[in-house]
């Protein structure tokens, strides 16, 4: 008499086995496959200077490629194994979900390495380089908008993979107007920063590496998310800052439309020092200084008062960081020539004395 139960464990245990030797032909040969069509990407990449970072496309495509070569040549050589319709449905299934999630890590990682492709072709240590770092905050942000996007499609593609979902989605229509409220009083500020986000992406009233000044601090646009801005402030701190706030409150951008700015120096000096000879000791300074920029270098007395007179050496400079060692250098060697040529014209203090 046959054992029904030994039967069916044997049956199953053959099945498995089945399935076990077509998924491990499917991983060597999708493995190989992998290599070669990695290999050969990245060979092309390097010839023609496109490829970012060293090895950035291993670490970024080969579990991914090889897991769905892998899964659709599990696919491809189902029918060579007979699975009873009791399991077909669950393995069908489950291969579905795989192929989904696998699929929009892939895309998202995709998008990602093409972003870092044109990046690379992006100047932004230039000059002039205004028009760069337009481009390099557009693509940051289209980055995270297409990341949002394939989430949502491959989220919604898992859940319309079940029929139960289908079912449910009807069900929650009713209660649909009464959770959005709700959700819309919870989340306004999160959603008042998303819409602040796309609104910087296209208007953008600051951009990537724009030098800014906000609440007093600072620094250096360094990174701009779809809900906050981080600024790398001059030393090395971080200021991180709703994304709306740059919008609700004002700001400075020393490199809105050009890098160039301005930049001054005050000497507090008597009324005896000469003006003729402190004149031409500023145009020598800085036409021997490097980080002038050639364009303006101008002295003028600003202001009197009954102790000193002020004296202001405006220049110009390539951008706001050469402009303040530029003035920190005026600065200095301007006291050093009043000192060591004129020490009678330094700030001093006048007292009469009537009775004589």
């Amino acid at each position: 008499m046959i054992n029904i139960s030994e039967t069916t464990a044997t049956v199953f245990e053959n099945y498995l086995t089945g399935l076990a030797a077509l998924a491990t032909v499917s991983a060597f040969v999708s493995y190989f496959l992998t290599l070669i069509i990695i290999f050969f990407i990245e060979n092309y990449l390097k010839k023609t200077g496109s490829l970012p970072q060293k090895h950035l496309l291993r670490r970024k495509f080969f579990l991914l490629t090889w897991l769905l070569f892998t899964l659709f040549g599990f696919k491809l050589f189902q029918p060579l194994v007979e699975i009873p319709e009791t399991y077909l449905g669950v393995i069908d299934k489950s291969w579905q979900l795989l192929v989904i999630i696998v699929s929009t890590l892939f895309f998202i990682n995709l998008v990602s390495f093409l972003k870092k492709i044109l990046v690379k072709k992006i100047d932004i240590t230039v000059k002039d380089n205004l028009e760069q770092r337009k481009v390099v905050t557009r693509l940051d942000f289209t980055e995270r908008i297409i990341f949002v996007v394939l989430l949502v499609i491959g989220f919604s593609a898992i859940l319309l993979s079940f029929e139960g979902a289908k079912k449910i989605g009807t069900s929650l229509i009713a209660s649909a107007g009464l959770a959005g409220i709700i959700i819309g009083f919870a989340a306004q500020k999160t959603i008042a920063n998303l819409i602040a986000g796309f609104q910087i992406a296209f208007t953008q009233p600051f951009r990537i590496d724009d030098v800014v000044i906000v609440q007093g601090e600072w620094g250096r646009i360094e990174e701009i998310t779809l809900t906050y801005v981080v600024i790398r402030i001059w030393d090395k701190r971080r200021l991180v800052v709703p994304i709306t706030y740059l919008l609700e409150n004002p700001f400075q951008n020393w490199t809105r439309t050009e890098a160039e700015i301005l930049g001054y120096v005050y000497i507090y000096a008597d009324y005896s020092v000469p003006l003729d000879a402190l004149r031409e000791e500023f145009h020598r300074l800085v036409q021997e200084s490097e980080l002038w920029d050639g364009d303006v270098a101008g002295v003028q007395v600003t202001n009197s008062t009954e102790k000193t007179q002020e004296i202001r050496f405006l220049v110009s400079a390539a951008d706001s960081g050469k402009a303040w060692d530029l003035r920190c250098y005026l600065r200095e060697h301007l006291i050093k020539f009043i000192r060591q040529n004129y020490p009678e014209s330094l700030p001093k203090f006048r007292v009469a004395n009537e009775n004589r």
